[in-house]
């Protein structure tokens, strides 16, 4: 039996759990805005990149993250990414 996930039907969920706030839904629920810190799925949802905002024009991409497990330890990864 072949089994499909869906890594982004748990992506705005799982954001507002490990980061504590409800994020801003971007990008057809493929990208979360969290204060000015936007969470991106790209790479056929394999790779979670933290962007910082710095306005509607300039973005900075400060790390990827793996998704290699769930979408929520990909998250928490990425917490402790920008708390370092």
């Amino acid at each position: 039996m072949r089994r499909i996930v869906d890594t982004a039907a748990e992506f705005v969920p799982a954001a507002e759990r490990v980061f504590g706030e409800p994020p801003r839904v971007l990008d057809g629920s493929r990208a979360v805005l969290i204060g000015d810190l936007k969470l991106s799925l790209e790479a056929g949802e394999r790779e979670l990149w933290l962007i910082r905002m710095h306005s509607h024009a300039l973005e900075e991409r400060l790390a990827m993250v793996e998704v290699a497990g769930t979408i929520e330890d990909a998250l928490r990864k990425a917490r402790e990414v920008v708390r370092a």
